[in-house]
């Protein structure tokens, strides 16, 4: 990573998950990236910020798996879901990079940039808006559908971006 990014936390599942959280984030930084090499069981990898679970989401996304390509926009979700589909072999890890931008500001709403893929599979772009001024101090995630797992192997890293 460019010495502008500075590791703040990093898990490592050891077993199955169904959720991985970052908690008490300092707002000390300018952006926050989050860098995922995950498999599971189903589903996009979804991000949610600060708890809130009310339909203050926006996504616009596109995909492609080689052959053929789509796009999708939701408005008024729960969650932003990347282009990911997380039905991959265990041990098969798919990379995604999640920049966070202006996380800490109080005075916009937040915008996120999705990136992923994985060279046997799929790859895609999400942008997505979270419709609120409020800080981000949480960040949690989890597959799309409930029922759904991280499998063990999996790693998530948060970064932040020193201001230059």
């Amino acid at each position: 990573m460019p010495t502008t990014y500075e590791p703040i936390a990093t898990t490592t599942l050891g077993s199955n998950q169904t959720s991985v959280s970052f908690t008490s984030i300092s707002g000390s930084y300018t952006d926050i990236v989050i860098v995922t090499n995950v498999s599971g069981n189903d589903g996009a990898i979804c991000i949610r910020f600060n708890n809130d679970t009310g339909s203050n989401y926006s996504r616009t996304q596109i995909r492609g798996n080689g052959t053929a390509a789509s796009s999708t926009q939701l408005s008024n979700q729960t969650y932003i879901g990347g282009t990911s589909n997380l039905s991959v072999t265990a041990g098969s890890l798919q990379t995604a990079i999640w920049n966070i931008q202006n996380y800490s500001n109080t005075t916009t709403y937040k915008t996120i940039v999705f990136r992923d893929g994985m060279a046997s599979h799929i790859t895609g772009a999400t942008v997505g808006l979270w419709r609120s001024t409020s800080a981000i101090t949480r960040i949690d995630l989890s597959p799309e559908f409930g029922s759904q797992v991280f499998y063990s192997g999996s790693t998530f890293t948060l970064y932040g971006i020193l201001s230059a």
